[in-house]
């Protein structure tokens, strides 16, 4: 093999690096095959993105033959070369409770069919031991081998295999699916965070109720969100066509595919079937939005979900039952922008729109929720005050009028005049602001 060869997969162009580190595992005695999702998106025509390498080198040699370039270890077996900025794998040959010696070993250790297969760059050949490319003809997600297997090596490939049948439209092949039924239980043995990466990577298909009727029907559901099927087969009032559960995945289907967006379609409702209470004949779910937002948080804190990602997420959950009439003044308009916080608004009238339309009867807020939003973005546009940080004053003249040390005090007197000049936006001057906090302090 020549350096800087001109090779491709199906048309697409096999990036120069990853020929170079081919071509030194080889000139060094070491095989080299491209490996993974770059060869399974290069035959389904679709654009490769992650160009990995399995090797028979040791992690330990391909560190010593890649000195001069960034590297580090994530993952058992796989060193991570950056160049660039991207990062391509190079992982060791996998064998029965550790290093195989052959690729062929290797591939009957990787998940499904259609990533268990090789691309020989020296011979140009593709290498197919398990059938990939015929299950690539016939639209099917089959695990290798024996499915329990490779379940039991790494329980999240259930979530996986529902994933990949999503993306590419496949149906999971009988025994592979018998097989998540009868292991479900074992993805509690999975770490939190790579169940919510697979999660959000479901929640962020085209139409992620699919994904979440398989999981629940496989039992997965039950060991990763359970909360959600406290609302299956649950009715609701006649506001609402669909039981809680149904109602939730209608409004994630419709929402827009933004992770923040999903996850508050996914949790906007989940603390209903707790809240649930028949009132002179009616269901009622009286203080659901606060309950939800709660219950939202404990879920994503076990998720290891980011305070930021938390706070986003159940800020919005926490006020998307906002009710609009249409005398609400001015005053009050800013009053909620502040409560919600302008960088979340946009994302919160997108949720009441989801939510709206997935009560089943066709639209029946929605102009009143467009109104409400112009009257909202009019406010914004104009020099008003949001947030502290929009005030004449500072936390350090807070401190010095006042005589306070730094603390959470301080941070309550900003608000409290943020909530003045929220009121009353011509008080939004540093001599009219230090009038008052000396009328405090008096």
């Amino acid at each position: 093999m020549q350096a800087n060869t001109p090779l491709t997969i199906q048309g697409q162009k096999i990036p120069s690096i990853i020929l170079d580190i081919s071509r030194r595992l080889i000139e060094n005695g070491y095989q080299a095959f491209i490996v993974g999702g770059a060869l399974r998106d290069s035959l389904l025509g679709y654009q490769a993105k992650d160009w990995d390498v399995a090797t028979d080198a040791t992690p330990e040699r391909v560190h010593d033959l890649f000195r001069e370039m960034t590297r580090f270890d994530l993952k058992h077996g796989t060193v991570t070369l950056v160049s660039k900025g991207r990062h391509f794998e190079v992982t060791t040959f996998r064998g029965t409770g550790g290093y195989g010696v052959s690729i062929e070993e290797d591939l009957a250790h990787r998940d499904f069919t259609f990533n268990a297969m090789a691309y020989d760059i020296t011979h140009k050949r593709i290498i197919d031991p398990f059938g990939g490319k015929e299950d690539m003809k016939k639209k099917v997600v089959r695990a290798v081998v024996n499915p329990l297997d490779r379940f039991n090596e790494d329980p999240l490939r259930m979530m996986r295999a529902i994933r990949f049948s999503l993306q590419l439209g496949y149906s999971i092949e009988p025994e592979t699916l018998m097989a998540i039924n009868s292991m479900a239980k074992a993805i509690d043995r999975v770490a939190r965070e790579r169940i919510r990466d697979e999660l959000l990577r479901i929640l962020l298909v085209s139409k992620p109720s699919a994904g979440f009727n398989l999981m629940r029907k496989t039992g997965l559901l039950k060991r990763i969100v359970p909360e959600l099927l406290k609302g299956y087969r649950k009715r609701q009032n006649s506001y609402h066509k669909y039981t809680i559960y149904r109602h939730i995945m209608e409004t994630v289907d419709s929402i827009e595919r933004d992770p923040i967006l999903r996850l508050s379609a996914l949790f906007h409702d989940i603390a209903k079937p707790r809240v649930r209470r028949k009132v002179k004949g009616r269901w009622r779910f009286l203080g659901h939005a606060a309950a939800s937002a709660e219950l939202a948080r404990e879920i994503m804190i076990q998720l290891r979900f980011s305070n930021e990602e938390i706070t986003r997420v159940t800020s919005q959950v926490s006020n998307h039952m906002f009710d609009y009439k249409k005398g609400l003044s001015d005053r009050a308009v800013r009053r909620f922008i502040k409560r919600v916080g302008v960088d979340n608004i946009d994302g919160l009238m997108r949720l009441r729109r989801a939510d709206d339309l997935a009560h089943g009867w066709g639209r029946g807020f929605e102009k009143d929720i467009e109104e409400f939003g112009n009257r909202i973005n009019a406010q914004i546009k104009k020099p008003y005050p949001f947030t502290v940080s929009d005030l004449a004053v500072s936390g350090h003249d807070v401190m010095n009028i006042l005589d306070l040390q730094p603390g959470p005090r301080v941070g309550e007197i900003l608000n409290q005049l943020l909530g003045i000049v929220i009121d009353k936006p011509r008080y939004n001057q540093k001599d009219k602001l230090i009038e008052i906090l000396k009328e405090l302090k008096g």
